[in-house]
């Protein structure tokens, strides 16, 4: 997410940091670079030189100069100005208080936005709602089946009538959702391949037919900036109330999320971050900037921890690393968790300097091959072998090697760091008894795969 220009921006910051005194000189080298980081990810032209200019007035004055640590205070002003720049707060949907809340989706073709539907009401009702999705695109073949089997395959109901006009699908779908209590019920309308009259007359006939309270913009986040250029398009003829940020896990380079709430106003109110169902997250912010600078996201990573980790198996697991019992079945179970909180890449970027991490160890040991083989190597074991791999003599690792596709460097790459993990626990589990981690003996550094 953002890795070219968080590098660049990282960088930058970093040589700040380093210094134990900053002058004007120092402060406009700095926005120079920082400035072509932006450009280059495609944030506009006006939004940067607002930016940049903000960032320096700031930097420049008597707080920071005289401070005794201004690269620091650098640091502070970028990551406030970059979340003022994306809209400051979370901005939440907007609920009815009486009967259904409307929300229509509307976007261009190729922006994932029937996707992008099923994933709102998906991620609605894990937050205790009722949504009923409505399918208003009669007109790409394939659209409304895309929206039904969507939707059936993460247990949400679909409405649709190919037979009738997408407004009168819109009024019958309101009116099914007040009868059956839904809410919300949201609205799949039309996309085009490019913005025309017709498709905004359209909108704007359902926008009438059903007055919405949220009508969300859902843009591909790999266009960059013209994915701003529709979000300013669909503003002024429907009025939008937000925007949904998809792809924003691909090799996007972050000029919509940095520039879409600046030029029109509207709030980044979700991005999808992945093709499952479940990948569509709250926008905020702060998390977002802190993010790009390598600060980490510690907040979003607890959520994930928490919606996606058993609690009563992490009771269990504490019990079984206080009594030194922790297996190779209980390190493959807990990496199945792992794995369900999203890409390791993400997970990496939500810890404070976890960005740094260079390219060459990620892609070697931190990536999702290597969960598959830890997973093969460890099913490939008798269960004796997994409760006590003291058995695991060269003959039986080669058997394993053979048995999960892997080799025996592979089994004795695993088993290594398996035994770190133990000496690991036994040193906390020692620390914990004494009261305190005074001495923690240094280890060898790394993740565990």
């Amino acid at each position: 997410m953002f890795s070219n220009l968080a590098e660049k921006l990282q960088n930058t910051l970093k040589q700040l940091r380093g210094k134990g005194k900053l002058n004007e000189k120092d402060v406009d080298a700095a926005m120079r670079q920082i400035k072509l980081a932006l450009l280059e990810a495609d944030v506009n032209f006006k939004v940067v030189k607002e930016f940049v200019a903000a960032i320096r007035e700031r930097a420049v004055g008597q707080e920071v100069m005289s401070s005794l640590t201004p690269g620091q205070q650098v640091v502070k002003i970028v990551n406030e100005e970059m979340t003022r720049l994306m809209g400051e707060t979370q901005s939440s949907l907007t609920f009815s208080g009486k009967g259904p809340t409307a929300v229509m989706v509307v976007g261009l073709q190729g922006s994932g936005k029937t996707t992008t539907v099923v994933k709102l009401a998906s991620h609605l009702r894990r937050g205790g709602k009722n949504p009923l999705v409505v399918a208003a695109d009669i007109y790409r073949p394939g659209a409304v089946k895309q929206l039904q089997v969507l939707s059936e395959s993460v247990g949400e109901i679909c409405y649709s009538n190919e037979e009738a006009d997408p407004v009168d699908i819109c009024r019958e779908g309101l009116k099914l959702a007040e009868r059956e209590n839904h809410d919300p019920v949201i609205f799949d309308t039309a996309g085009r391949l490019h913005i025309d009259e017709d498709m905004m007359s359209e909108i704007a006939a359902i926008k009438k037919a059903v007055n919405p309270h949220e009508v969300l913009l859902v843009v591909d986040a790999m266009t960059g900036q013209d994915a701003v250029n529709a979000a300013l398009s669909f503003n002024e003829t429907v009025g939008l109330s937000g925007v949904i940020l998809t792809k924003l896990d691909g090799d996007t380079r972050g000029g919509a999320a940095l520039s879409v709430r600046a030029v029109t106003g509207c709030p980044v109110k979700f991005v999808g971050v992945g093709e499952k169902m479940e990948a569509l997250e709250p926008f905020y912010p702060d998390r977002m900037a802190s993010r790009i600078l390598g600060m980490g996201d510690v907040l979003s990573l607890i959520e994930k921890a928490e919606a996606s980790v058993d609690q009563n198996k992490a009771r269990e697991m504490e019990q079984k690393l206080r009594k030194q019992q922790f297996t190779l079945d209980d390190f493959k179970d807990q990496l199945g968790q792992l794995r369900s909180m999203g890409s390791l890449d993400e997970i990496l970027n939500m810890i404070p300097g976890g960005g740094n991490i260079p390219k060459e160890v990620r892609q070697m040991s931190l990536n999702e091959d290597s969960f598959t083989r830890v997973e093969a190597i460890i099913g490939s074991m008798t269960k004796q072998e997994k409760q006590d791999p003291s058995l695991l003599n060269s003959s039986r690792r080669r058997r394993i090697a053979m048995g999960s596709g892997t080799t025996v460097q592979d089994v004795n790459r695993l088993l290594n760091q398996f035994g770190q993990m133990q000496k690991m626990f036994k040193q906390m589990d020692s620390f914990d008894k004494k009261g305190g981690m005074k001495k923690l003996k240094k280890g060898k550094k790394g993740f565990p795969f």
